[in-house]
């Protein structure tokens, strides 16, 4: 069974659930876009030795929302990490990210590779980038969409099964795994039942990092490094992430069936890769 804790920063309350046992080795979970911590429920009790602590981050699941004003830049969720981790009292330790949360996982063992021991990413390796000609459009657009969202009101499901059916249609995941997200994901309100998530992370990036600017952190990566990506998941489909591949020195890739989340749609596969990996002595 997982155990829930809560983790004070300096600035935020950060939520997350702990497998494991406690001298196990010490793993941060970081998920991904829109998902919260039970994106590894699947996947952790297969970790043996792994004391696997699974953070909601910033703005989802239980965690604290920004404040006011304040967007969800991609480089804002990397200090969050690092204060987890300080909060925990862990100096060194592994790492494990899924889509936005390997995105985030990869630069924190760019800046922190004294400290980090292993790092896995599941569909997930650096941010997404954009064409820079867009850059003036996205901003104006993130101001837009935060200047209207005091008009806006959030989507109200009639009853959990009706947000667990809707984010089937939103992802493509299938019943049992949408219905593991959601759980923790939904709160009940007046009319029904809404998100927990803050809306502004649907706002589009104000500022994104240029390719070049993320293959220097992709270098910077010293750490042994898995990635699992699914057959039919998007990394396969990114030609640009072959370069990023071959920035990171001592890289494995894995292609494993399934989409993009295989570690909560199958997760036996990726157990049987991530957990000897996580637990291996590093150098």
């Amino acid at each position: 069974m997982a155990e829930e804790v809560e983790l004070r920063t300096p600035q935020l309350r950060l939520a997350a659930r702990v497998w494991g046992p406690p001298d196990g080795v010490p793993v941060l979970a970081v998920h991904g876009w829109l998902d919260n911590a039970a994106s590894f429920d699947a996947l952790a009790p297969r970790l043996p030795g792994a004391r696997l602590v699974a953070l909601d981050l910033t703005g989802h699941g239980y965690s604290d929302h920004r404040p006011p004003g304040a967007h969800y830049h991609f480089v804002d969720f990397i200090p969050d990490v690092v204060a987890a981790a300080a909060a925990l009292g862990w100096e060194r330790f592994g790492l494990l990210g899924h889509s936005l949360g390997g995105g985030i996982v990869s630069f924190v063992a760019a800046i922190l590779p004294e400290r980090i021991t292993r790092l896995a990413v599941i569909e997930g390796l650096g941010p997404p980038t954009s064409n820079p000609a867009d850059g003036p459009t996205n901003l104006r657009k993130a101001i837009e969409q935060m200047n209207a969202l005091p008009r806006k009101r959030p989507p109200i499901y009639p009853s959990v099964e009706a947000a667990i059916q809707a984010r089937c249609e939103a992802s493509g995941l299938s019943w049992a795994a949408a219905a593991i997200l959601v759980e923790r994901g939904l709160q009940p309100v007046d009319d029904g039942f809404g998100w927990r998530t803050d809306p502004r992370l649907r706002f589009v990036s104000p500022l994104y990092l240029s390719e070049p600017q993320i293959l220097a952190y992709m270098a910077r990566i010293e750490a042994p490094a898995l990635l699992i990506c699914g057959a039919d998941g998007y990394l396969v489909k990114r030609d640009y992430m072959r370069e990023r591949y071959a920035r990171i020195a001592g890289l494995t890739v894995k292609i494993l069936p399934g989409g993009h989340h295989p570690h909560l749609e199958d997760p036996e596969p990726c157990a049987r890769l991530i957990g000897p990996f996580l637990t291996q002595a590093s150098d």
